[in-house]
């Protein structure tokens, strides 16, 4: 794949690696594992952006756990729309578990947050979250984020299950958006 590559008349250059990736979902998986290995987590994974992570992230991890799945949206394009619609929620019984939210990356941090405010709701015993990349200086919220592969300036990033209105989510390798003298 291309150092630079394009979509929607926008520039993307090459950031993260696919070898750095699967490095880091290895420490992840470690990590998490250790964490969750006496107990009997339901990992949620956020749709669509987060699947190919989860699926990543499934495959190392020692301990038996469920999955479910919502799908919420806050983004247009490379803008966050400021509001987080969720398009299919929650149909897991979460009362008395663990959960472990699985995104493909926390910004602002109201996507995580709806997302924990309705599983609080919902009676979960405690909630946690892995992201494969967290944006530090965009992050507007005081909930933890207890596992981050990546931490990224606040740029627009495709690839890995990171996508520009549905496309470059395919790709191996993450890209940002680029600037003008970047091009």
């Amino acid at each position: 794949m291309s150092e630079t590559i394009s979509f929607f008349g926008k520039s993307f250059i090459k950031y993260i690696l696919s070898e750095q990736i699967d490095t880091e979902i290895g420490r992840l998986a470690a990590e998490i594992s250790e964490e969750y290995r006496n107990d009997d987590p339901i990992l949620l994974i956020t749709l669509n952006g987060a699947i190919i992570f989860a699926v990543d992230l499934l495959k190392r991890l020692d301990f038996p756990c469920r999955i479910s799945c919502v799908k919420v949206s806050s983004y247009c394009g490379t803008e966050s729309t400021g509001s987080v619609k969720g398009l299919i929620g929650l149909n897991e019984d979460v009362r008395g578990h663990r959960v472990l939210i699985l995104e493909d990356i926390v910004d602002t941090g109201r996507t995580y947050q709806h997302l924990h405010r309705m599983l609080t709701d919902a009676g979960a015993r405690d909630i946690r979250i892995a992201t494969l990349t967290l944006k530090p200086d965009a992050y507007k919220n005081d909930l933890p984020v207890h596992y981050v592969g990546f931490r990224i300036p606040n740029k627009f990033v495709i690839g890995r299950g990171l996508d520009i209105d549905g496309y470059g989510r395919n790709l191996n390798d993450i890209y940002q958006l680029a600037t003008s003298n970047e091009q």
